[in-house]
């Protein structure tokens, strides 16, 4: 089965700035004989949902996260990701990178996307976050 990775972005196509559940939409992309290939778009119907009430709410986190599901999704890239990154990294493998078009962080994804496929084998219930900055690759354990 290909990896499928959702790339958080503004009306602009550029990687949202702001956290991953405040994309205008997600630019899906899959992983198929050592390339990402960018498939299709889902609008983020999450967006605006609970925020009236409390930023970061746990049911737009949840909406996100079946959203996403649906769309086969493996792993989330956005420039920022906000509370919810407890909820969603029992589900996803969330990647922060310091590019704002997808197409300049496909490369970077793509270099480290062995380490990204042991994830998802290796932490199936809790996958830790990554930030790729200048190329390089980190790992943050995320403590519940």
């Amino acid at each position: 089965m290909p990896i499928r990775i959702a790339f958080a972005v503004n009306h602009n196509a550029q990687i949202e700035a702001k956290h991953f559940g405040d994309a205008d939409r997600y630019i899906i992309g899959e992983y198929v004989n050592k390339e990402i290939v960018l498939i299709k778009e889902e609008i983020n119907t999450c967006k605006t949902m609970d925020e009236q009430q409390e930023h970061g709410a746990r049911k737009k986190g949840l909406a996100i996260v079946e959203l996403l599901k649906n769309n086969q999704v493996n792993i989330l890239v956005s420039r920022q990701f906000g509370k919810n990154v407890q909820i969603v990294n029992r589900h996803f493998i969330q990647v922060i990178v310091d590019q704002a078009k997808p197409e300049d962080a496909i490369p970077h994804l793509t270099k480290h996307m062995k380490h990204f496929e042991d994830e998802l084998v290796s932490h199936p219930a809790k996958y830790a976050l990554f930030t790729i900055k200048k190329g390089e690759l980190k790992e943050i354990f995320i403590k519940d």
